[in-house]
């Protein structure tokens, strides 16, 4: 997946072979798959739909994650706005585009469903849209919790609204935040 992040080699992990982990999180654990030198998951572990069976995260292996734990303890603390990470999304090719586009959304911002269709030229496209998003195997990392449904309204969420509330509250500009305590 393009995503215009940087590839780096992860220790533990071997060419076609997975292996994962699991982090703490603000929003729950997370359950991170890597494949060779890139991540190709991260699910919540507890509650994500469309989450693959565990037998497909691979061996768990505790090291070789030290660069994705240590960025999104950074995201997390409001010290990181993207990620500089190996992804590599298995996908169809309509599902890849859109995650590109989803890739592409600046932090603190968000998108409509109607929006990327009509980025991708399809303004009709927002469902299937919506389906390539709910299909993001790679949760938090390219940020499918800044599309929103027309008009701006909170829908669905693989890990749940609440996560994603919790994530573009996180992520919400210090100005905006202000302005709606008063």
């Amino acid at each position: 997946m393009s995503t215009g992040m940087t590839a780096e080699t992860s220790a533990g992990m071997s060419a076609g072979t997975r292996t994962h982990t699991v982090l703490d999180s603000p929003v729950g654990d997370l359950v991170v798959v890597g494949e060779g030198p890139a991540l190709v998951g991260l699910y919540f572990a507890h509650r994500h739909r469309g989450r693959p069976a565990p037998e497909e995260f691979g061996t768990r292996d505790d090291t070789g994650f030290e660069a994705v734990r240590q960025q999104l303890k950074e995201y997390f603390a409001g010290q990181r706005r993207g990620f500089d990470l190996p992804l590599a999304a298995r996908g169809e090719a309509f599902q890849r585009r859109v995650w590109d586009l989803i890739a592409a959304i600046p932090y603190g911002e968000t998108r409509t469903y109607g929006e990327l269709a009509a980025e991708l030229g399809d303004r009709s496209a927002a469902q299937a849209v919506g389906a390539a998003v709910g299909a993001n195997p790679l949760s938090v990392l390219v940020g499918c919790h800044r599309v929103m449904g027309a008009g701006g309204k909170l829908t669905g969420y693989a890990g749940g609204l609440d996560r994603k509330r919790f994530l573009l509250d996180l992520e919400e500009p210090a100005e905006q935040r202000e302005a709606r305590l008063f």
